[in-house]
């Protein structure tokens, strides 16, 4: 007789048998539950509306819309290149606007303030770029053909090219870099050997300054283009002889003598002999060429000046950083009037808004004090690049010739 255990088994199996037996029954879902109606006079969260699809910059007949999401922001301002500030304008979803007056064709830098910190445009993937103060770029292009279109905006032209090269400075002592830009139909195995105009940048700036932001190799291939400028090289090296002054803090004096000299160095000891070596270059100093804008203006003056036996051509735009009028004689210790058989052209040139002007006049001043033929040149403007893409685009025409070519 089986026990209790072995019954109670056996009953367990023959009822799980039994309903596996049973046809399947079909479950429906459960129905949703209706939500709970509010209770009468509670009142209902807002529906948020949906977030705006955000686009900046936005260029309409010459006007910038610039946008930035900040819900949490007090104030917001728009600091554009060439314009007044903006105070930009909050809408309910924290998105704040500001629009320019129309302006004129261009590049414009610019930056957003949010509560006092500026930043670049996230939306914006053209930068200016700098070391200490990079910000957003837009382009107004100005008409493709005729009369008013500019020389720096790219036209259906024969184009250069760019070269980058990397070097280890023994002067220095540190890695750094330059760069060559060679004319449209540039051979190096030909015969022909070009002039060459060393373009200095500015302070906070790097070696690509005057390609990203300047547009040298586009104003060359438009000049070249409509016969305005003989084709020519153009090296655009590191302006740093001491690179500690790239800094936010106080600069001495001595720190900018020390800049320039040593920058005099380098340019001249280890960039142009690589240049001479690399590329079909005129060595002759009536082929050469030096200009640059705000410290690079000064450099060019320093080196030019003081280096008659290497250049005939200096231009200087906006210069700053010569120190003091009575720093100028231990500067240039050797000028005199007899520098005037040696250049073929000194030219200076300022925006009558720069706050470096005085400082300009001061150099033209000193420089007839001492005989030295010069050309001033004021132009309308400030310490921006909008005046040095414009001094490099007449400039240029002045070089390696002559007269003007017209």
């Amino acid at each position: 007789m089986p026990s209790r255990r072995h019954a109670s088994t056996t009953a367990v199996l023959i009822a799980t048998i039994a309903l596996s037996s049973l046809p399947a029954v079909a479950q429906s879902p459960a129905a949703p539950s209706a939500p709970a109606s509010p209770a009468a006079g509670a009142a209902q969260a807002p529906v948020p509306p949906p977030a705006t699809v955000i686009v900046s910059p936005r260029v309409q007949a010459g006007r910038v819309t610039i946008a930035y999401r900040a819900p949490s922001a007090k104030e917001v301002v728009l600091a554009m290149e060439g314009t007044p500030r903006l105070p930009m304008v909050r809408d309910e979803q924290g998105v704040w606007t500001a629009t320019t007056p129309a302006l004129a064709p261009d590049f414009y830098g610019y930056s957003i303030v949010v509560d006092g910190v500026g930043v670049l445009d996230p939306l914006n993937p053209v930068i200016k770029p700098n070391l200490l103060n990079p910000s957003s770029m837009v382009h107004i292009a100005g008409p493709s053909s005729g009369a008013g279109q500019l020389p720096w905006d790219p036209a259906a032209v024969p184009r250069g090219q760019l070269h980058r090269h990397f070097y280890r400075s023994a002067l220095v002592g540190d890695d750094r870099d330059y760069y060559v830009y060679t004319p449209p139909g540039y051979d190096a195995r030909a015969a022909t050997a070009y002039p060459v105009l060393y373009l200095l940048h500015g302070f906070s700036d790097d070696a690509s300054g005057w390609i990203s932001v300047g547009q040298v190799h586009v104003i060359l291939d438009n000049l070249i283009a409509q016969s305005k400028a003989r084709p020519m090289l153009v090296v655009m090296p590191l302006g740093y002889g001491a690179p500690e002054i790239v800094s936010r803090g106080p600069r001495t004096p001595a720190v900018w003598r020390r800049n320039i000299e040593r920058f005099k160095q380098t340019l001249l000891n280890e960039v142009v002999p690589a240049v001479e070596r690399d590329y079909r270059t005129d060595a002759r100093r009536e082929r050469r060429a030096i200009a640059g804008l705000s410290m690079g203006g000064a450099e060019s003056l320093f080196v030019g000046l003081n280096s008659l036996d290497r250049f005939a051509w200096i231009g200087a735009f906006s210069s700053g950083g010569l120190g003091q009028p009575g720093d100028l004689p231990e500067l240039f210790p050797t000028l005199d009037d007899s520098a005037n058989s040696r250049l073929s052209l000194l030219w200076i040139a300022c925006g009558t808004e720069d706050r470096l002007i005085e400082a300009n006049r001061h150099v033209r001043s000193w420089l007839t004090t001492k005989g030295v033929t010069h050309e001033d040149v004021d132009t309308p403007g400030g310490h921006t690049w909008m005046v040095w893409r414009r001094n490099l685009a007449t400039f240029v025409p002045r070089l390696f010739v002559d007269r003007p070519i017209s």
